[in-house]
């Protein structure tokens, strides 16, 4: 894979700083003419070329955003999906921008596609979804200096508050635990947390939510070791987690779950006598009825916008969840 030459790399061959090399290319009024002229030649000799993404973006002429079209695991997972890239679509147009989409099976071939869009100019920004532990894709992005937003917070090591790397998240440790309080308030104290094994990032926050609920009403952290629950999605056996619930002895008086998928599990294995409470509000959570998180996918979307368009102000936004009580 040929490697584009980045920022560093010009900043390191003039002898000068990044934020010198931004600077000689966004406002170079403000650098002295020497330096200037050294940052152009070695711009000139490597063969960087600069991505005018923000100051287009600003301006609204001829933008075009890049976001990658993830295969759904399911039919519940990808309505999500399907949902925020169409609230972006409709938000974007609205302001004369357009959408490309693209796909990439893997974070290798997602950064290919990076360097192919933008050797191109095909695009002059990028939203990126599906954040994680380790993901390759963000230090990637700022060292090129390519202009971007994530919908998902950055997690582990990143630097949340870096203001080179712009993002919108959903809290869903607030969604889960506002969830896990509504049943407390019932007046069940079982209350499982069926989610995914430790190490997901957007998981574990989900889970930090039921177990704060929990602690916070006197449930005894022994006792939430046995009610929490963590399990491998598998698009081809949905009844993985309602398994995993039934197992438990004796059965939990009531469930929350990190998505509609492993809900309507819980839900067929555990009948409708024991609350489920799901994530995502799916069609599959209204059509059977049982409640569910949903995430504000409108205000993702303007959010998104709002932070690739602008330097002004915050350079991350963490939405609030609502619970559809059914």
């Amino acid at each position: 894979m040929r490697r584009l030459p980045t920022v560093s790399d010009v900043a390191e061959a003039a002898g000068v700083s990044r934020q010198t090399v931004s600077n000689v290319l966004n406002t170079p009024e403000i650098v002295r003419a020497e330096t200037t002229e050294r940052v152009r030649a070695a711009i000139e000799r490597l063969g960087y070329r600069p991505h005018a993404s923000a100051r287009r973006l600003r301006t609204r002429r001829s933008s075009t955003i890049g976001v990658r079209l993830d295969p759904g695991a399911d039919g519940m997972s990808g309505s999500l999906l399907d949902r925020f890239l169409h609230a972006l679509v409709e938000r974007a147009d609205a302001d004369g921008l357009r959408v490309l989409l693209y796909t990439a099976v893997d974070e290798d071939a997602e950064i290919a596609t990076f360097e192919r869009l933008l050797d191109g100019a095909d695009v002059d920004a990028l939203v990126l979804t599906s954040t994680h532990y380790g993901d390759r894709r963000i230090p990637w992005l700022v060292e090129h200096d390519v202009r971007f937003v994530t919908f998902g917070r950055p997690w582990g090591e990143h630097d949340t508050t870096d203001r080179s790397h712009r993002w919108v998240d959903v809290d869903g440790r607030v969604g889960v635990r506002a969830a896990t309080a509504s049943l407390l308030e019932q007046g069940h104290r079982r209350i499982a947390f069926l989610g995914w094994p430790e190490g997901s990032g957007t998981g574990d926050d989900r889970r930090a939510g039921w177990r704060e609920a929990m602690l916070a009403a006197g449930v005894p952290d022994a006792d939430m070791t046995a009610l929490d629950l963590g399990v491998e999605e598998d698009p081809l056996d949905l009844g993985i987690g309602g398994r995993a619930v039934a197992a438990v002895a004796p059965r939990p008086d009531a469930v929350v779950c990190a998505s509609d998928s492993l809900a309507l599990g819980a839900r067929l294995a555990l009948g409708p006598d024991v609350p489920v409470v799901g994530y995502d509000d799916t069609p599959v959570a209204r059509a059977l009825g049982f409640p569910s998180v949903a995430q504000p996918l409108d205000e993702v979307a303007a959010a998104v916008l709002e932070l690739l368009a602008s330097d002004e102000g915050d350079h991350h936004r963490l939405l609030a969840p609502r619970l559809v009580r059914r």
